[in-house]
């Protein structure tokens, strides 16, 4: 064929040829596309190129044929051999000679759809670069159809920053060309959807003065109180530190210092003030997002502007335009503030795959809030460090690490969170004194439940539970424990937590613990997982913590006197169960160490400080990275492994578990209406995720064997959805040890 022949990207069904959408056009849309995104982060030349020369391989006849033989049209092209429309522009990087810079293009462009993949074929066989780099003659013959201008370039010559990552720089080019091919292709697909996307939100300067506004407000309503005039010193010295240039901050606020709002303040006027374009949270747990964006959603302006993003998410059925915008807003995170979990925002920093990675140059030129920061687990802290540092120091980041119980990030060899000559190396506090802030808002004292900390069964623990005349929480480290304790205590109106429940259950049970703490008429006597810990607005005389690290102790003891209205200290009770999980048994074993010497110190910046530095040295150097991640994705010799990286990078571990529903609340309802409304199928699938709990693969086998589960969805569906037997799910403790099951209900579960 010749070069003035028509080609196409993409075509539409049913319409002819002269309605798709032409080759040259998609190429130069994403091209100008891409390199718009990189110029936050100078690398607009590579991703201008990496984006003209993505579809190449269209250009060849197989392809064209191929778009003409789906639509069922008559063609000239010859549909002859395998089509890979992906390799070519990667190929001609080759051809050129570009040594390294072929091995950055073709990444881009031979994983635009794939995903980036490693270069080595040690993990991935023939999916490695380098095989897939072998043969670039065999995409010669598609450069005859190609127009000149677009065959005819130079390699980009824009360095990577001394001292930046090239592994990053690539995964941030590659989001760059990735998030603008889905987007001009949809764009031309699906125009009513693109057009649903071009919401126009406020600019943070107007949610900054609305935002101002609404805590003027909040401040002259709240009562004038201890707590409420240290929450305003706090809220003051966010908006005050917020002026300053852009660099790493950290806010050590005790809990119950209202560091949410302070921090948003913070973030707000740092934007505005410093040219970012959105601001992002991060946050370890589902049940804090939800709590956190709905403290945002009741500032007036932003119901429609907060994101929340994360796995648990429903979507709603509304098909009002402020809402839908949002839900496509998740692909690539294009709205101001984002609300999302730790485990969706490092794991897509360190994805290969193009879904993924489409929202990755959405977070150049932002401020990143990690909440609850000492929840960043030990065995990937180092990697985590690192792409933190990374973002900071080239691509435009302001970080702010937000707790109760800082982390030691800095000063110790172990993490390597090591800047390039003239950065600061330290966070900037934005508390002048957070020592002095610790003891004004002191509303707990500490106590061990035994001299020694002599173990304790949980029948004797039950006992002096019930001793206590008062309402109280009790936290435990196994889920077993929490629920053989809840079930021996006598007295009090008693609740119990854990994830043996389904989200849905445990959100009823909260309700119900604050409906009945607040009317105050019974003891209340709560026994809870972990679950309960960070984020969870709770307030007790009296908290029974299960030994385990200095954070965690501390950050339970936030459930105690949260709003200071004791006459005297709340009690916290620190006890040691005879069984603990091994995972606890490092962090506790040193917490001990802490409470037997220094107990009266607990819960100050300098215990916490020494307790982080003590368990990061005791875990060493590699423990601290046991993936190998920064291995696998190191040096600047471009032999980098990003699928095997992405691959080994799970924040949460997966165990071989499964996920089941469970007989709670609506799941029946939902279930009927899965089979009654097929076009509201995702919708409702994500509902019933709020009715799930996680087993593990064993227990899934034994329960199985037993008629214990049964599958609930028609033949029609592709998945299978597997639901729990009702004799089973305890409406108090939820999942019950086999062993107390009653008689299995009937076979099947009828919908």
């Amino acid at each position: 064929m010749k070069k003035d022949s028509n080609y196409y990207a993409h075509s539409l069904k049913g319409q002819p040829p002269e309605k798709w959408q032409p080759l040259e056009e998609h190429l130069k849309n994403v091209a100008e596309q891409a390199a718009s995104f990189a110029s936050d982060f100078g690398g607009e030349k590579w991703a201008y190129l990496a984006g003209l020369w993505h579809d190449l391989g269209k250009y060849s006849p197989a392809f064209q044929a191929k778009l003409f033989k789906e639509n069922n049209l008559d063609t000239e092209f010859v549909l002859k051999g395998p089509v890979f429309h992906s390799e070519a522009g990667g190929h001609l990087a080759v051809l050129k000679g570009w040594t390294g810079a072929d091995r950055v293009l073709s990444w881009l462009i031979m994983g635009h759809h794939a995903g980036l993949t490693d270069f080595e074929p040690d993990e991935v066989g023939a999916r490695a670069l380098r095989e897939r780099m072998k043969h670039p003659e065999k995409s010669e013959t598609i450069y005859a159809n190609v127009p000149e201008w677009i065959l005819d370039r130079e390699m980009p010559r824009q360095p990577i920053p001394p001292g930046a990552s090239p592994a990053f720089y690539i995964r941030m080019l590659f989001s760059c060309l990735v998030d603008a091919d889905f987007l001009d292709t949809e764009r031309f697909m699906d125009k009513a959807r693109s057009r649903r996307r071009l919401h126009q939100y406020p600019t943070l300067e107007e949610l900054r003065d609305g935002f101002m506004k609404h805590m003027a407000d909040l401040i002259a309503q709240a009562p004038d109180t201890h707590v409420n005039r240290l929450r305003k010193e706090i809220f003051q010295s966010c908006i005050k530190k917020s002026q300053l240039k852009p660099n790493i901050f950290s806010l050590t606020v005790p809990t119950g210092g209202g560091k949410t709002l302070a921090s948003l303040g913070f973030a707000l006027n740092h934007a505005v003030i410093n040219g970012k374009r959105r601001i992002i949270y991060v946050i370890p747990y589902t049940n804090i997002i939800e709590q956190t964006a709905d403290v945002f959603s009741k500032i007036s302006g932003f119901s429609h502007v907060v994101l929340e993003h994360h796995s648990n998410l429903v979507d709603d059925d509304s098909e009002d335009e402020k809402r839908t915008h949002l839900r496509l807003a998740a692909e690539n995170w294009d709205a101001p503030i984002i609300v999302t979990t730790a485990v969706q925002f490092f794991e897509s920093l360190y994805s290969c795959k193009s879904s993924r990675c489409r929202r990755l140059h959405n977070i150049a030129n932002s401020i990143v809030i990690f909440d609850e920061a000492q929840c960043m687990p030990p065995a990937y802290l180092r990697p985590i460090v690192s792409v933190i540092k990374e973002l900071f120091s080239f691509y435009g980041v302001t970080p702010l690490f937000c707790t109760a119980t800082q982390p030691v990030l800095t000063k110790t060899k172990t993490i390597d969170f090591v800047f390039p000559e003239g950065l600061q190396k330290e966070p900037i506090e934005i508390v002048d004194d957070p020592e002095s802030l610790n003891r004004q808002l002191k509303r707990v004292k500490y106590f061990l439940q035994s001299p020694g900390l002599d173990t304790v069964e949980m029948e004797e623990l039950a006992g002096i539970l019930d001793e206590e005349h008062t309402s109280l929480l009790c936290i435990l480290n196994l889920k077993e424990q929490a629920r053989q304790t809840a079930r021996l205590l006598r007295y009090g109106r008693v609740f119990h937590l854990s994830t043996n429940m389904c989200p849905e259950h445990r959100r009823e049970v909260l309700k119900n613990i604050k409906h009945f703490l607040a009317d105050g008429q019974e003891q209340v006597k709560v026994v809870s997982t972990s679950l309960v810990e960070a984020g969870v607005d709770l307030d007790f005389p009296v908290v029974y913590r299960a030994l385990a690290g200095i954070d965690s102790i501390i950050q339970a003891a936030g459930r105690c006197n949260r709003e200071g209205r004791l006459p005297d200290l709340g009690r916290v009770v620190i006890f040691r169960p005879r069984q603990q999980p091994a995972y606890i048994s490092q962090p506790a074993s040193l917490a001990e160490e802490f409470l037997c010497e220094r107990l009266d110190e607990l819960g100050t910046s300098s215990l916490i400080s020494s307790y982080f530095r003590k368990w990061y040295w005791q875990l060493g150097h590699e423990a601290m990275d046991k993936k190998q991640i920064l291995e696998l994705l190191g040096g600047r010799r471009l032999n980098y492994y990003f699928r095997t990286a992405s691959e080994r990078f799970r924040l949460i571990e997966n165990r071989d578990c499964i996920d089941i529903l469970v007989p709670y609340g609506d799941v029946s309802d939902l279930l009927a209406r899965l089979v009654n409304e097929p076009w509201n199928e995702r919708s409702l699938l994500r509902r019933l995720q709020q009715y799930s709990i996680s087993i593990f693969r064993e227990q899934y086998e034994v329960l199985g064997k037993k008629g214990l589960l049964h599958n609930v969805v028609p033949r029609q569906f592709a998945e299978e959805l597997i639901m729990l037997d009702e004799s089973l799910y305890d409406p108090i403790y939820g999942l019950l040890p086999l062993e107390e099951a009653s008689p299995p209900g009937p076979e099947g579960f009828i919908v």
